[in-house]
């Protein structure tokens, strides 16, 4: 348990409908860690994460997040879904979307210019800044994601959580998504749930591997039969060292 951590769990599990999904999960994450959590689809990474925000309680045990309940800590934590909807005829922008951001952080009434400086700024810092008078649907899947993350940064949090960040986007995206988030890592903690084994090689050094049950592994310890016992079976990790230039991309060193 890290010192003066702003998420703990205490013995906590969560059934849906009497089907436990998370069971005797005991953690805490520290306010400059950048944590990763791994899992099969419905092995509760999801579950995890909504657990923090307070959409849904423990069964058993305790979430603390800034040494408060999840939902009085809700307004300080940053946070991009797995999946959005949207009617792709809804003539929204993207500087629109990340505004939504800003809700919980004012008064009723119109947007401020401080609230479309802010806005502004977490979609330079997403590297979107150019794109922000573009409607959402003109966006590729790489982009809106990097837009969802500056909503998600727009409410200046101290906390990030990402639900699959890396989805919908290639080698290069990700590699500059990398970048970000080390960078957003030096102001405030980053947690997100992902599958791409890949990706937390590249990004963390511990990551919390769920499957009903928790365990925290150094990336280093992740092997082929810790992601057996994770995954039920055998998943391929690919790692992508890549390089730019003027000729294409190059990868190498695939294992």
């Amino acid at each position: 348990m890290p010192d003066n951590p702003i998420i703990t769990f205490q013995n906590v599990s969560f059934s849906y409908n009497g089907a436990p999904v998370l069971q005797n999960a005991s953690f805490g994450v520290g306010e400059r860690d950048l944590v990763c959590v791994i899992g099969p689809n419905g092995g509760g990474k999801t579950t995890l994460l909504k657990l923090i925000l307070g959409l849904l309680r423990p069964g058993e045990g305790e979430v603390r997040v800034f040494g408060e309940s999840p939902g009085r800590a809700r307004r300080r934590i940053g946070y991009m879904p797995q999946h959005i909807r949207y009617d792709p005829q809804f003539p929204v922008t993207a500087l629109e979307i990340v505004l939504m951001g800003r809700l919980g952080r004012r008064a009723a009434g119109p947007y401020s210019k401080q609230d479309r400086v802010i806005a502004l700024r977490a979609l330079e810092e997403m590297d979107m800044a150019d794109f922000a008078g573009r409607l959402l649907s003109e966006l590729s899947g790489g982009q809106r994601q990097r837009v969802l993350i500056a909503r998600a940064l727009a409410c200046q949090p101290g906390l990030l959580l990402l639900d699959e960040p890396t989805a919908n986007v290639d080698a290069a995206v990700e590699a500059k998504l990398f970048t970000t988030l080390r960078r957003i890592n030096e102001r405030m903690a980053v947690m997100m749930a992902t599958h791409d084994l890949g990706f937390v090689s590249e990004i963390v050094e511990h990551v919390i591997c769920v499957n009903r049950t928790l365990a925290i592994h150094p990336t280093s310890d992740i092997t082929g039969e810790v992601i057996r016992e994770i995954y039920g079976g055998d998943v391929r990790m690919v790692r992508h060292d890549h390089r730019c230039s003027e000729e294409g991309h190059e990868h190498h060193g695939i294992s």
